[in-house]
């Protein structure tokens, strides 16, 4: 018997020493070899292998650590089913880090994916998740498959789970499917800035698997619900590109020389689109009368940023240069006046009584 517990000490012994000598290795490995391997992955002009390096970061010492433990096993005197079961253990754990391996690399792949083609699939944390629970479901139905678990029964009650789930989750799905139907139909994508019907407005910072997030002009964060984007009214200001056309109102007295004042206000607007950032230099601005105004002639001035921003900073910078342009040319920016005639010699009424 005490035979027996001394044989016993020493196998656990000898496994917990092989734990620790595998992990130490792997540690030294990760540290000293895997990370060269890295540094020499950047070098390269092919994404492959920084994908692969990036991928099993962290599992070395894990593997080494199982490797040690299945070598291990043949030198003990565990009974047969003890190590038989460990065995299993083992083939579970590592089958499962390969899983891991691969749900990394199918989630790198579909960014460089997303990435050299942007046009057919606009990056978004979504469809990468989407990816990436695709290759754990796979993944360990397999892994249940070598254990000689069958998964036909598996895949029966998933079925009649899902109709279940889907039944009480309604809403959540519908932003899923939403969201889904969002990227593939590439209308809006992370980056472009867009304009809801009431009136929210900001960057696409990411589509997720339950909510749009936008990032206002203010730096704050609006969260929308995928399945409300995707019924909204939206203007998106980087479709078809990313330039735009704005206009800038100003109103001119009624005696003022209009064609002056015409020729005026686009040579103000040529200066500006070469001078200011975000401006398009070549694009030729142009002027519409459009209202007979109370005190004033009205028009509008056309001109044209790279960016939907950069608008601000233009109108700012060109109503500067053509007040001071038009009070250079002596035309007047009148402000509203109003004339009032009395009939029949009235008089207005005395305020001071």
């Amino acid at each position: 018997m005490l035979q027996e517990h001394m044989t016993l000490l020493r196998d656990v012994g000898l496994i917990i020493g092989t734990i620790l000598v595998g992990w130490l290795i792997g540690v030294l490995v990760e540290k000293y070899i895997i990370s060269r391997i890295k540094k020499l992955s950047r070098s390269t002009k092919t994404r492959i292998d920084d994908i692969i390096v990036k991928a099993i970061h962290n599992l070395i010492p894990l593997w080494l650590i199982l490797a040690s433990i299945a070598f291990i096993l043949s030198l003990t005197s565990l009974k047969p089913h003890i190590v038989s079961y460990i065995n299993k253990v083992i083939l579970v754990i590592f089958m499962y880090s390969g899983v891991v391996v691969a749900a990394r690399m199918a989630a790198e792949l579909m960014k460089e994916y997303m990435r050299t083609f942007e046009d057919v699939l606009p990056p978004s944390t979504l469809i990468i998740n989407v990816t990436k629970i695709s290759v754990y479901v796979v993944g360990i139905l397999m892994i249940l498959h070598t254990l000689g678990i069958s998964i036909a029964p598996i895949l029966t009650a998933l079925g009649v789970t899902s109709l279940a789930v889907a039944l009480a989750l309604q809403d959540t799905l519908s932003n899923l499917f939403a969201g889904i139907q969002i990227i593939v139909a590439r209308q809006l994508r992370p980056g472009d800035y867009i304009r809801l019907e009431d009136g929210l407005e900001g960057y696409i910072e990411d589509i997720t698997w339950r909510n749009t997030i936008i990032r206002a002009l203010s730096n704050n964060v609006i969260i929308i619900p995928n399945s409300k984007l995707a019924q909204s009214t939206i203007i998106n200001h980087y479709k078809p590109d990313t330039e735009l056309n704005f206009s800038v109102i100003v109103g001119v007295s009624y005696d003022t020389d209009l064609k002056k004042a015409e020729e005026v206000a686009i040579d103000e607007a040529k200066k500006l689109l070469k001078e200011i950032e975000g401006g398009v230099p070549d694009f030729e601005p142009f002027v519409r009368f459009y209202e007979f105004g109370d005190s004033s002639i009205n028009m509008k001035i056309f001109l044209r940023a790279k960016e939907y921003v950069y608008q601000f900073r233009m109108k700012h910078e060109f109503i500067k240069r053509l007040k001071e342009r038009f009070d250079r040319e002596g035309i007047e920016i009148p402000f509203p006046i109003r004339t009032i005639y009395l009939k029949n010699g009235l008089q207005p009424p005395d305020e001071s009584r």
